[in-house]
């Protein structure tokens, strides 16, 4: 299964804020930092902020934070919600199946247990767990002067 790229831009957006907290971020800078993309960066963050997982702010001064705990955003909520149903295959769609076999086939059963298996594993996972080395990550995501000031002035 290949996660669509907006599972992938909502996820990095989730662990760009969450290595740190305390600070508000704008979509410029994730966009930087993952080189990526700002205008699909702009409709994930939206969309994140409608699913009450960030707190976004207008104007100056603005910028997005996490509206809950990393602790409480739990992964398999978060791909459900940007992926929709999974439809590994084309007997999982509603519009129907083709396939000659389909009334004996046990493939999409077989199917059907793997996708539960896949979601039951990032349901046992936090945004928490996927930032737990947050020194590591802010060296690689905080390349920016203001960040690396502010770094050293608190060291």
């Amino acid at each position: 299964m290949k996660l669509t790229a907006f599972t992938d831009y909502s996820l990095r957006a989730l662990i760009y804020l969450a290595t740190d907290p305390d600070q508000r971020a704008t979509i410029a800078q994730i966009a930087t930092a993952y080189a990526i993309s700002e205008h699909h960066l702009v409709k994930v963050v939206h969309f994140l902020g409608q699913q009450g997982w960030l707190h976004n702010v207008r104007g100056k001064g603005g910028g997005m934070e996490l509206a809950l705990p990393p602790e409480r955003i739990v992964l398999g909520q978060v791909v459900r919600a940007t992926e929709g149903q999974a439809v590994v295959a084309e007997c999982f769609g509603s519009d129907g199946c083709d396939c000659c076999i389909a009334p004996n086939c046990r493939l999409r059963g077989v199917l059907q247990e793997a996708v539960t298996a896949f979601e039951a594993v990032l349901d046992r996972y936090t945004l928490a767990d996927l930032v737990s080395n947050r020194q590591q990550l802010a060296q690689v995501l905080f390349v920016e002067p203001a960040r690396g000031q502010r770094a050293a002035k608190g060291a």
